[in-house]
């Protein structure tokens, strides 16, 4: 039930939007009129920038990848393939990567070009679009994905078709990192018309323009008619006409315009709801059934409870986390199977492997063995390790509001066989910034792959690595070692077998508590077709289709 002040609000909510859609060129209305296929979503976390030198977060690289094209695009499976770059060669060292570019691409008319009708795509743009990203006067979020790895003056346009890519030293995972939304290409001409308001004034090659953007309120994109794509009969992508994005910042609220019909799909399910929905097996509820369609994926997702390690640090001095059999305790302490029923409908997958999720290519969560529950087990290590139960210190557990429940049910298994911990709830941001400045002894945190390669899980616990990434300041020499290793090793199966290696290390060490490997969910509605999840959890809106009811 909804109290009288929510209806109110979303009443007053509705006027506004009503006011909104009625002037401001009649933007919600008129620019998608009845009988266009329009796909519906919101945004709960707001979009602050069009702008792809900022894509750090998943609101802003969804909206970013239907303006924009990078070289290469990963598929759901997690294989590279060509996307303006139509093929490649790599050099015999593999430090010289050569693009051929596909020229049928424009970018989408705009009035920075002359008679505003887009131009063809050349070298030059990918050159001056990942300059942008490593200039330090655009201060670009995406900066770290070519420190230390791109060569001097290593972004070459040999010709208006050929681009050519210089490394310092072989990097395997180059072309997964070409493939980021931070490598979208960008006209020149907007970026240097506009200025810090190239934010608003985006500028691609993608399947959709920005038509309208009212802040908090509503953003529209349009279908870019001139779009190179085409399906495999081929028909001219994409089948969309449009896409409107609402910013509802709550997911009941949410939840409710996808149940009236409102939205076309939901991304996740909010905890508060998801009994209503799922079963305790992840299925849909009866009721359900017919009604939505519920899709699930593999996602590159991996949510832990980070420990530091550093015994330099007060924090760690003084706990019982100091000693590896404490943490090992604490791992085999938590039946993760029996916490994805109970408290995620069995949404992902318990973490009884390594720190690397399931379906990259390394196979790491086939091969690392992990943690299994198992209590005697704990208490057994707890008895070697010589605690003393009476007066074991007491071990706080810091996490964000959203997963409280998690540690709590955490908390309550690590004090069955003999510690005490206390679980806190703070803010996300200060739970950022302790981690990061070594403050958090024991900490709730998650990591998100940003390219398909376990390396990217790795860099985490590489000692020379700042905190981010190496949050628990993890080091150990034979790790350093391997992980060196590894990024110059240019023969996949070897580089594979160190990435195991690797994992397995840190999992013996125990600096983590892996709790479970995540899993994209979506909430479909009925009419909508060709719209899948992907391992990376991407908006993928090209082929989507909408079955239009018949009048």
């Amino acid at each position: 039930m909804y109290n009288k002040k929510y209806i109110k609000g979303k009443v007053l909510i509705r006027i506004g939007l009503f006011l909104l859609c009625s002037g401001m060129l009649n933007a919600c209305t008129r620019d998608v009129p009845p009988g266009k296929k329009v796909f519906y979503y919101n945004e709960t976390s707001g979009i602050s920038s069009l702008d792809p030198a900022y894509a750090k977060s998943q609101s802003i690289m969804w909206a970013i990848h239907q303006l924009y094209n990078t070289l290469l695009e990963v598929d759901s499976n997690l294989v590279i393939h060509p996307s303006l770059a139509k093929s490649w060669e790599i050099n015999e060292d593999h430090t010289i990567y050569t693009f051929h570019l596909r020229t049928d691409v424009y970018f989408n008319d705009d009035a920075v070009f002359p008679g505003g009708k887009g131009r063809k795509l050349v070298a030059k743009d990918i050159v001056f679009s990942f300059q942008r990203i490593i200039d330090p006067k655009t201060a670009s979020s995406g900066a770290w994905i070519f420190n230390d790895r791109i060569a001097k003056n290593g972004f070459i346009a040999l010709n208006d078709s050929t681009f050519q890519l210089k490394l310092i030293r072989p990097f395997q995972p180059i072309l997964g990192i070409l493939s980021m939304q931070y490598c979208s290409i960008v006209a020149p001409e907007s970026v240097l018309k506009y200025g810090a308001d190239f934010r608003s004034h985006p500028c691609g090659t993608g399947p959709f323009r920005l038509q309208y953007w009212q802040e908090g309120q509503v953003m529209i994109f349009e279908k870019n008619d001139h779009y190179w794509e085409k399906d495999s009969l081929g028909k001219r992508l994409p089948y969309l006409d449009a896409v409107k994005i609402s910013f509802f910042d709550n997911k009941a609220t949410e939840f409710l315009e996808f149940r009236q019909g409102r939205l076309s799909f939901m991304n996740d399910i909010d905890p508060s709801f998801k009994d209503e929905i799922l079963t305790r097996n992840g299925e849909l509820r009866e009721q359900w059934r017919g009604r939505i369609i519920l899709q699930k994926h593999p996602y590159l997702n991996t949510e832990y409870f980070g420990i530091l390690v550093d015994t330099t640090n007060p924090l760690v001095k003084n706990s019982p986390l100091k000693i590896k059999a404490v943490r090992q305790a604490i791992n085999y302490a938590i039946n993760k199977p029996q916490l994805m029923m109970y408290l995620r409908n069995s949404i992902g997958y318990p973490a009884e492997r390594g720190m690397v999720p399931y379906g990259l290519p390394s196979g790491n969560a086939e091969h690392v063995k992990g943690y299994t529950y198992n209590p005697d087990k704990a208490r057994a290590l707890l008895k070697s390790a010589g605690i003393d139960f009476k007066n074991v210190p007491e071990i706080k557990l810091l996490t964000i509001s959203t997963y409280a429940d998690i540690a709590s049910f955490a908390a309550h298994a690590i004090e069955q066989i003999g510690l005490k911990v206390q679980v806190e709830v703070i803010q996300k941001s200060l739970l950022l910034q302790q981690t990061a400045q070594q403050q958090a002894l024991f900490f709730r945190a998650s990591w998100i792959a940003d390219y398909p390669d376990a390396e990217n899980y790795m860099a985490q616990y590489y000692s020379k690595n700042p905190s981010p990434p190496n949050y628990t300041r993890y080091r150990n020499p034979l790790f350093d070692a391997l992980y060196e290793k590894a990024l110059i090793e240019t023969n996949d199966s070897i580089r594979y077998t160190l990435y195991r290696q690797m994992d397995q290390m840190v999992i013996d060490d125990a600096p983590v508590v892996p709790i479970f490997y995540d899993e994209v969910i979506h909430l479909v509605q009925p009419n909508i077709t060709g719209f899948y999840p992907t391992s990376m959890n991407m908006l993928e809106l090209r082929t989507v289709d909408i079955k239009l009811e018949e009048k």
